[in-house]
């Protein structure tokens, strides 16, 4: 039967998403210029939930679409303004930059890659051992590189794994044209594919996590690290020991934890290998070491020295990591070969979509800042003080970046603090104790959801994702006994007196010296001009 033209333009809104959700964003756009007219504040935090609703449901609607539908609306109704947008757009030049670039860079190194994990994978036969490998290589890669680079990598490679598997147990040979998507053919173990699934969302998980635990230690692991250690006048070794009292615990915590998990099989972690897809994976291995020609190890050198230089040039910041992300594509293109635009267009596919929607959420923090949804929060907790003052700042900070992003949450606070430090409202030495409960508050808790971190939310919204059926929900199930440890310790070593202590005892050992409220305030005047 023919549509009328009003269902047409209904069936067509957000394409095949469920009629439910369809309604619901319709709902939205209608109530939200109503309640804003009545109560601004009350506006501003129910579009943000509305905005988590929408990334909650990614695997229903890809959350650009109605995500961007809400902040037009915000925009146009006054909630922001294209100045505002365009301003935090512009403070986050870096991580967009990173987005485009090093992942679509990481996309060449495929075949490295793939080489280097299939060897770990089909070599380690204890899932608990390869669990703890998988976080702790993210967690020591992401205290240098950045989180995204490391999750990019490592999506990667379990799409790789996850295709070669579909492709064989489709009845194909390693050479053919395969739809990975397609689930349909009569070859596939139905009860196999979905072990392997459990098995590839576990690992991602742990990786995940990794990228966090490792991220918190140093100023250049999370990009509100960099602004927290530019407002304290902080360098690289500066910022680890003083993180170090609750940074070096939660990494122990967290690393026994990734093994409890799987040993006693908590919440979906314990998915192990099934034999089949070991054995496919092997014959994989053994299949390309035996064709691999010279002009393909030739391909796998250049890929591996590449490697070598991202390492050192992140390492050491010789560029924005956007920037080298570029050098990245260049190179291994250019010596392996890869010269014509439709070859190079896909590896763009992944990070794209991805860098919309982030620009989108920008649009929703500027709503954040305008409507000053964080305002009442940081007001109750400066009107603490001492040790307690430490312990609601990591509270209140983690509970934001649960709901919003770390790095908005840790740079709006990093500012209030200095702001009340250049008022004389608290001492240089608090604000330093502050500056730790600050970046580990933003950084360890926000595992919780896919909102708090930008490597969960863009695992979230990657094309594995919907392969091995990890949504919203179950990557918030998957996180929680990371969430609840990596919360409590770092809370205890605030509230029981050990970052007190060990800041204490760095003073006298001189490893780290007191700072002045000058230093601070030539900090703030340079942080503006960069």
């Amino acid at each position: 039967m023919a549509l009328s033209l009003r269902q047409a333009f209904f069936h067509n809104f957000l394409g095949q998403a469920p009629k439910w959700y369809k309604l619901a964003i319709i709902a939205f756009l209608v109530i939200n210029p109503i309640v804003f007219a009545i109560d601004p504040f009350i506006a501003g935090w129910l579009l943000v939930i509305e905005f988590i609703f929408t990334l909650a449901m990614a695997l229903k609607c890809y959350p650009l679409q109605p995500g961007g539908l809400l902040a037009i609306e915000a925009v146009a109704i006054g909630m922001t303004s294209p100045a505002t947008v365009l301003h935090e757009l512009e403070a986050n030049l870096e991580v967009i930059l990173l987005l485009i670039f090093m992942v679509a860079g990481i996309f060449f190194m495929k075949q490295l890659l793939l080489f280097i994990f299939t060897k770990l994978v089909t070599k380690v036969r204890s899932k608990a051992l390869l669990s703890l490998a998988f976080c702790f290589f993210s967690a020591f890669l992401s205290a240098f590189l950045d989180a995204l680079t490391v999750i990019a990598v490592i999506i990667a490679v379990a799409i790789g794994f996850y295709t070669i598997y579909h492709k064989v147990a489709s009845g194909k040979d390693f050479t053919q044209d395969h739809d990975h998507n397609n689930d349909e053919q009569d070859d596939l173990c139905k009860d196999d594919l979905e072990q392997f699934r459990g098995f590839l969302r576990n690992l991602m998980m742990h990786a995940g996590v990794g990228t966090a635990l490792g991220g918190v230690c140093t100023m250049v692991g999370e990009p509100q690290n960099l602004i927290i250690a530019a407002q304290s006048n902080w360098n690289f070794a500066e910022f680890f020991v003083r993180m170090s009292p609750v940074t070096i615990p939660v990494l122990a915590a967290g690393l026994l934890t990734c093994v409890l998990v799987e040993k006693f099989k908590i919440v979906g972690y314990g998915e192990e290998l099934p034999e089949s897809v070991r054995k496919i994976l092997v014959d994989y291995a053994e299949y390309e070491d035996k064709r691999r020609t010279n002009k393909d190890r030739a391909m796998l050198i250049i890929q591996g020295l590449v490697g070598l230089w991202l390492v050192a040039g992140l390492a050491l910041h010789l560029a924005a990591v956007g920037l080298i992300g570029l050098s990245v594509i260049i190179l291994t293109t250019s010596f392996n070969g890869i010269i014509d635009e439709h070859s190079l267009g896909k590896a763009f596919e992944e990070a794209l979509p991805f860098t919309a929607l982030l620009a989108v959420f920008f649009a929703i923090v500027g709503v954040i800042i305008e409507q000053g949804l964080f305002a009442p929060v940081i007001t109750w907790v400066l009107s603490y003080s001492g040790k307690t003052q430490a312990v609601m700042f990591f509270i209140a900070n983690g509970l934001l970046s649960m709901v919003s992003d770390n790095v908005f949450v840790g740079t709006v606070y990093i500012n209030e603090v200095k702001t009340a430090l250049l008022e004389g409202k608290i001492t240089r030495d608090q604000f330093d104790m502050l500056a730790v409960a600050i970046n580990t508050g933003t950084n360890l808790p926000s595992v919780a959801t896919p909102n708090g971190q930008a490597a969960f939310l863009f695992l979230l919204t990657s094309a594995l994702a919907p392969l091995i059926r990890l949504s919203y929900g179950r990557m918030v199930i998957l996180a929680l006994p990371y969430t609840i440890v990596m919360s409590i310790v770092g809370l205890a070593t605030i509230e029981f007196g050990l970052l007190d202590n060990l800041t204490q005892y760095f003073y006298e050992m001189h490893w780290i010296n007191h700072h002045s409220v000058a230093e601070a305030a030539a900090g703030a005047i340079s942080a503006g001009h960069h």
